[in-house]
């Protein structure tokens, strides 16, 4: 794996992957898959998350034992489908700060436009992990990381569930200092900017929309 992507390649992650894409599973089955494979996703993207000590009393006797440093992680939804994603990471961190970021896809150019925007504050403070299930394009998810930038963030990751070869070079190009986690870099996108094989469109499946 190069710095800027990592793809996790866990048996569980996998697995759980080969149900989402299945075309047969459920609504409520391809909501639970996505919590759970967020869970395992998340385990690898906080493991850079600073640690610092703290005296504490075991049972047993006093000692010095790792705590998480600094102010609260932020994590951003990329909307909407972003949101199918937050609880998982949250499970994991519970007292993380949560931002939004509103952007659809304009079906002519393929290009984002921006609807809405909010961010936890002193942002430059913190790891701030951005979350959209596929990474497709990369179209919207750098204008999401712009938006974070332009509000102080410094310290950003990318979690996803599919990337393509194309959104990866192209966030590459625009965003070099932030990394990429995936369960999977997927063949290519079509000609209608979908991944393929891929897993349909993420929101529809998730919320039961067409």
């Amino acid at each position: 794996m190069s710095d800027h992507l990592t793809v996790v390649d866990h048996p569980l992650v996998q697995h759980k992957l080969t149900l989402m894409r299945d075309k047969a599973t459920s609504t409520a089955g391809f909501r639970r898959l996505l919590h759970e494979i967020t869970q395992l996703l998340g385990y690898e993207i906080t493991r850079e998350l600073p640690l610092t000590e703290t005296t504490i009393e075991t049972p047993m006797e006093t000692m010095q034992s790792p705590i998480l440093a600094g102010k609260k992680l932020a994590l951003v939804s990329i909307l909407r489908a972003g949101n199918g994603m937050l609880d998982g990471v949250l499970d994991l961190v519970p007292s993380a700060r949560v931002g939004f970021v509103g952007l659809y896809r304009d079906e002519e150019t393929l290009q984002p436009v921006q609807y809405y925007f909010k961010a936890p504050k002193e942002l430059g403070d913190r790891m701030v992990i951005a979350v959209d299930p596929m990474l497709a394009t990369g179209n919207s998810s750098v204008a999401a990381i712009d938006l974070l930038k332009e509000a102080g963030a410094t310290n950003i990751r990318f979690l996803c569930l599919l990337a393509t070869p194309e959104g990866v070079a192209r966030m590459k190009e625009a965003h070099p200092d932030v990394p990429i986690v995936t369960a999977s870099l997927d063949r290519e996108l079509n000609e209608k900017g979908y991944i393929m094989p891929g897993l349909g469109d993420a929101g529809d499946r998730m919320f039961g929309t067409k």
